[in-house]
């Protein structure tokens, strides 16, 4: 078992394809993981991505794309060791915890944007 274990998850409503897009873009993986060097293991397409992450941590990364109704369940995975002794490691699983909700809503706000609650993405072109 990993010393970093994080997993969460969020509903986005609009088709694997379009979120997949939107995460498999390297430039956004700096803002999102600041500290860490990712390279992807297995490109997934709609069915999202897994990394290997090193820097801070190291281990692997994951985002699973499962459909649901008219969108996806983003699911986040972190499987990790600190590269750093002594370390915080309640501080630093809360740490990648709040860095994969962050890249989760970033994402809901920039896909989902000016689609009205309620109504289907592919009413709205999505």
């Amino acid at each position: 078992m990993s010393s970093i274990q994080v997993s969460d998850q969020m509903f986005i409503a609009a088709p694997g394809e379009v979120v997949a897009r939107a995460i498999a873009a390297p430039n956004r993986w700096r803002g999102w993981w600041p500290k860490l060097s990712v390279s992807v293991r297995e490109d997934r397409g709609a069915k999202g991505v897994r990394w290997i992450i090193s820097g801070e941590i190291d281990g692997t990364m994951e985002v699973w794309l499962e459909p649901m109704l008219d969108g996806v369940i983003v699911h986040y995975f972190v499987h990790a060791e600190p590269t750093a002794t002594p370390v915080n490691l309640v501080a630093l699983n809360r740490k990648y915890r709040v860095s994969g909700k962050a890249m989760s809503f970033d994402l809901k706000r920039e896909i989902e944007a000016g689609r009205p609650a309620g109504i289907p993405p592919a009413a709205i072109g999505v």
